[in-house]
């Protein structure tokens, strides 16, 4: 087995690095900073959702723990586009074709806006 091969199936995820060449590092650790922006987005959004429920907001108790469990969902979501998207790219990369679209980041930023929109509405309402 060559240096190379051999380094791409000690690597993880081993299907990713075996395919095609090195790339430039450049665009793998810009690639991976993607990744990490999803797993901070996702931290963030459930952390929005704990703190709609932990504190005493003027919401209603139903509308609060709906709006809560939209934002943890859409925080458990987040991880796995930024894995599946770092794969693809990494992938794209390595094998020099054009960089993929993400898959769920219209359906994770739309939920997002969705939710908050409504937590905002729900806010000037109960506060009127």
């Amino acid at each position: 087995m060559s240096g190379a091969t051999d380094r791409g199936t000690r690597r993880f995820p081993a299907g990713v690095y075996a395919a095609g060449g090195e790339p430039d590092p450049r665009f793998s650790l810009a690639n991976e900073r993607t990744f990490l922006a999803w797993i901070r987005t996702s931290l963030a959004l459930g952390a929005a959702g704990v703190a709609l429920v932990a504190l005493d907001l003027p919401i209603e108790p139903w509308l609060e723990r709906v709006l809560a469990l939209g934002l943890v969902l859409l925080g458990a979501l987040a991880p796995l586009e930024g894995w599946w998207g770092w794969v693809r790219t990494e992938r794209a990369l390595r094998e020099e074709r054009p960089l993929p679209s993400a898959l769920l980041s219209p359906v994770l930023a739309g939920g997002t806006a969705v939710v908050l929109g409504v937590l905002l509405v729900a806010l000037v309402v109960s506060s009127l």
